[in-house]
């Protein structure tokens, strides 16, 4: 028994040196000093483009709402949507009213053809959607309906992950939404036979108007 304590207090002796002495890092520029990836050599607009095609992404960009207004009524004619669901911006609700898309606009996001949200802000680097709970749409929104649509202006692009952090750091005042969400393109998964399928846990469709 003696012997068990005498082990113990060893190592609590060593324990407690190596605690009045401060060990230098191993690996200094590993600890977040220096960022991983280097800047984007293309605007960010093309960058985010790029990678959110690349993810099965659809994108538009549109010069101004006015544009917006009439690529999602064509694209809503295209695709014969007559139930968007959308419930975020009154300003931007009542300016879209005359489009096609918005004339039926739909109450029931169970049954709408597609939904229509805002974001917190994009990932260039990624292709990434970041949205949150603290906007009017929710949580639900952007994943429940099948085709998700999402409006966005330029001044909402970021590089990195990390910038999108911050953004959402600094807008809330340190009072950070209880999710927020990285959506890069539709959902999709290989865990069946590795076999890769679009629209298990969320929308098939993912689309991104960038307003200029």
């Amino acid at each position: 028994m003696s012997n068990t304590t005498a082990s113990k207090e060893n190592i609590f002796k060593k324990i407690r040196q190596a605690l009045s002495q401060s060990t230098p890092l191993p690996f200094p520029n590993s600890e977040g000093s220096s960022g991983v990836y280097q800047p984007s050599t293309q605007e960010l607009e093309l960058e985010f483009a790029e990678q959110f095609t690349k993810l099965q992404g659809k994108f538009a960009y549109c010069q101004s709402v006015d544009d917006l207004q009439k690529q999602l009524s064509l694209l809503a004619i295209q695709r014969n949507w007559n139930k968007l669901f959308f419930n975020e911006d009154p300003e931007l609700q009542k300016y879209l009213a005359n489009s096609y898309a918005t004339d039926n606009q739909h109450k029931n996001l169970a049954t709408c053809d597609a939904s229509i949200t805002l974001c917190e802000c994009l990932v260039a680097r990624t292709g990434t959607i970041v949205l949150s709970s603290a906007q009017a749409s929710g949580r639900t929104v952007s994943v429940y309906a099948p085709i998700h649509i999402c409006i966005a202006k330029t001044s909402q692009l970021v590089y990195d992950v990390k910038d999108a952090l911050v953004m959402m750091k600094e807008k809330y005042a340190g009072k950070i939404p209880s999710l927020i969400t990285f959506a890069s393109g539709p959902s999709r998964t290989a865990d069946i036979e590795k076999t890769l399928v679009t629209g298990v846990h969320g929308p098939k469709e993912v689309f991104c108007f960038l307003v200029d």
